[in-house]
């Protein structure tokens, strides 16, 4: 009985880090008629920066120029990437929205691998995209201006990949503290500037910090956990449940209410991440989850 419990307390961790992560940014959704979307996604990068440069306190270890180059491209797309995510919901619906920006590191999984079957998942996922950009009258028609933010968040999460990869040589702790610290120099000064002096109330200011802790701090620690003791195939595979709970959480939280062709969509696009993971070989999503 011991065993079995040591062996299920990964995979209980990386459901609980999605679902953190799910009703994290949920709750985010309903600061934005206070500071915006930008705001909130400065509180979210601002404040786990401070976090992760108090735990890991990065400064104590010196990095070569190189290093410092690829920890600070990772971090303005890791910014980048935030930021395009949140001013995506602010108009379409969360759990779509995570459907989207999926796009991105299934594209890049399916790149290293040129199988037969995996051209199955890529018209899977196309078809997925497709109901999530209906033509026909009668559905419930999304905003242009989301979507392209979700595509361009899309874009961004593949290229967060990329350049992870080049800083997997490096400490991976302190490399997320630096990495964040640049994203919060990107991002925080847009939230000043949209959000103005609001930003800086106590009370709001407090909330966003509970944003940070729910959207990054936690889930990235459960993540840890996960990964020690969960095979990489499994983990991304059972990270590609992220669209589905992300619609659970909008809807319980934030009554955002999909059609059933977007519930669909979202369904098409969870079976191509997992079905392009199962069939990778190993190596390659060893590589490429992250």
């Amino acid at each position: 009985m011991p065993g079995a419990r040591a062996s299920f307390l990964p995979y209980a961790a990386l459901l609980a880090a999605i679902v953190t992560l799910c009703v994290g940014t949920s709750f985010a959704k309903t600061l934005f008629p206070l500071v915006g979307a930008q705001g909130v996604s400065a509180y979210r990068v601002g404040f786990s920066a401070l976090i992760l440069l108090a735990i890991w306190r990065p400064w104590r270890h010196r990095l070569s120029a190189a290093d410092l180059r690829a920890v600070a491209m990772y971090g303005a797309v890791m910014g980048t990437m935030n930021l395009c995510f949140y001013m995506s919901i602010r108009t379409i619906p969360l759990g779509v929205a995570i459907a989207i920006e999926f796009m991105g590191p299934l594209v890049l999984a399916v790149a290293h691998s040129r199988r037969l079957i995996h051209f199955v998942w890529i018209a899977l996922a196309v078809l997925g995209l497709g109901l999530l950009l209906p033509i026909n009258p009668g559905a419930e028609p999304l905003d242009p201006v989301g979507v392209a933010y979700a595509c361009a968040a899309a874009v961004m999460w593949a290229l967060y990949i990329i350049l992870g990869k080049r800083a997997a040589h490096l400490h991976a702790g302190r490399s997320v503290a630096l990495g964040m610290t640049t994203a919060a120099l990107i991002v925080a000064p847009i939230g000043i500037v949209s959000a103005g002096p609001v930003l800086f109330d106590p009370k709001i200011a407090a909330l966003g910090l509970v944003v940070a802790v729910l959207s990054s701090a936690i889930p990235y620690s459960l993540e840890m956990i996960a990964l020690r003791g969960i095979p990489k195939r499994s983990f991304g595979v059972l990270l590609s449940l992220e669209p589905a709970v992300g619609a659970l959480a909008g809807l319980a939280i934030l009554n955002e209410r999909l059609s059933l062709t977007q519930w669909l969509a979202i369904a098409a696009i969870v079976a191509a991440s997992a079905g392009t993971i199962l069939s990778t070989p190993a190596e390659a999503v060893s590589e490429d989850v992250p």
